[in-house]
């Protein structure tokens, strides 16, 4: 029976944060989806939490010892956020379990009931490293007594990375130096040591496997400009690493795939770049570009 860890990260928010009502649902849609695939894979729930998140972290969850590190240790920023990195917290995952396949998720991810029996099946087809994009459903419900609702919306497709699976055998040639989670530049850390050390790389798109509620974006304003430029300077030295072990490449050339020089700004825009966006977004409202 293959074995699979999946490892999140708790915290405790104020009730205004969208982490407060998505976190519980999270918690649910997992134990859900466990039950479902019990007779063909076995399931360790993992945690990666601060000493004060203890309270958040559920019984069936193995807490794993507490996160000692920061952004906050390595820089001054706008905004005070305790942001863990992510060796951090898969360093725990693969020290605490024996699972074949490994998996991190952001802790806002909800799963639908069949996603570990579909990771099961795409590692069976021959996938070995693979990312699973979410859908983003509207932000009515807020209970986990509304899942079956939940399970029921078509959403909208999202391109964002934040649902990772690998093979446990392949993460002690990781490269990942401090990049945070919870800003820009995880998504394509992660995926960049996927591509790059697993044999069958796959982005899924628009498979109907996990879902976020709304779509809202905290750190995507100009007071995260200092966190997003962080995170990208740690994903040059991470390209800068991978390419010096695994280039030339013979078939897929995942800093190109995905490239670090698009995407979001790491400085405060200028006076005519925010207007040339807002204007923009008037016009997709009209329907006049896409």
């Amino acid at each position: 029976m293959t074995k699979i860890g999946h490892i999140v990260n708790p915290v405790i928010v104020s009730k205004s944060s969208d982490l407060h009502v998505a976190q519980p649902i999270t918690f649910e849609s997992m134990r859900v989806a466990r039950q479902l695939a019990a007779k063909k894979v076995n399931i360790d729930f993992v945690s990666a939490q601060y000493p004060e998140d203890h309270s958040l972290v559920p019984d069936d969850f193995l807490m794993t010892p507490d996160l000692e590190r920061s952004i906050l240790d390595v820089g001054n920023f706008q905004q005070q956020r305790k942001l863990p990195f992510i060796v951090d917290i898969l360093d725990r995952l693969y020290e605490s379990t024996d699972a074949d396949y490994l998996i991190y998720s952001n802790v806002d991810i909800a799963l639908m009931p069949h996603f570990y029996l579909a990771v099961h099946a795409m590692i069976a087809s021959g996938y070995d490293a693979f990312v699973i994009n979410r859908r983003t459903i509207p932000g009515g419900c807020q209970s986990i007594g509304e899942l079956p609702l939940m399970y029921s919306e078509v959403g909208k497709y999202h391109e964002g990375h934040d649902c990772f699976v690998f093979p446990r055998k392949l993460y002690p040639d990781f490269v990942l130096e401090n990049v945070c989670v919870g800003i820009a530049w995880i998504g394509r850390a992660l995926i960049w040591n996927l591509a790059c050390h697993g044999q069958h790389f796959e982005e899924f798109g628009r498979k109907d496997l996990t879902f976020h509620i709304g779509d809202d974006k905290p750190t995507q304003g100009t007071a995260f400009y200092d966190y997003r430029a962080y995170n990208k300077s740690q994903a040059r030295s991470i390209i800068e690493e991978l390419t010096r072990r695994h280039a030339p490449f013979e078939r897929l050339d995942p800093f190109s795939t995905y490239p670090i020089d698009v995407g979001l700004d790491t400085e405060p825009p200028s006076l005519t770049r925010r207007c040339c966006r807002r204007l923009t977004k008037v016009l997709r409202r009209l329907r006049l570009v896409k």
